[in-house]
């Protein structure tokens, strides 16, 4: 991994840590106006003027701006499918494992009060590395994007081995 550049503008020219894995380098693709990262394999197109990049095969439209040593995000304005986000991800949390636990509460005799806490903390516990998970995907958290990438460079020299 080189280190990064102190140049305050983008150039095509020039090697940039990755925005979202952290972990590999941005470089210009061969006869186009577009970064793309050695490591999660991402596309950037850039805005020179302005000293952004922008991900492009995402979902997600997430941009930073090169400061001149690190990236800084560029705050977005689609704050409704956030909030709806962090809503249904709270409702996933809760709902199920509160259903489950009355239900079980419900059928059970009394005595099997601790089946029906198994259950219901199981239901909590996958729910809840489920709306993580999502929350990971949507804001591109560098961890998981770095972990994504090294579990396929992993099974692509697995593979080969085969």
């Amino acid at each position: 991994m080189s280190a990064p550049i102190s140049k305050t503008t983008l150039d095509y020219r020039d090697v940039y840590p990755c925005p979202i894995c952290r972990h590999g380098d941005l470089s210009a693709l061969l006869m186009t106006e577009a970064f793309s990262c050695n490591f999660c394999r991402h596309i950037f197109t850039a805005n020179l003027e302005e000293n952004t990049v922008r991900v492009e095969d995402s979902s997600q439209p997430l941009n930073w701006r090169w400061n001149g040593r690190s990236w800084q995000a560029v705050h977005r304005d689609d704050l409704d499918l956030t909030l709806v986000l962090w809503i249904i991800g709270g409702v996933l949390i809760v709902f199920p494992p509160s259903l489950v636990y009355v239900i079980c509460q419900s059928i059970r005799p009394p005595f099997a009060a601790l089946t029906s806490l198994i259950w219901t903390t199981v239901t909590f516990l996958f729910h809840t590395a489920l709306v993580l998970w999502l929350l990971a995907e949507h804001y591109h958290f560098a961890p998981y994007v770095s972990g994504k990438a090294q579990l396929r460079t992993w099974l692509d020299k697995r593979a080969e081995k085969l």
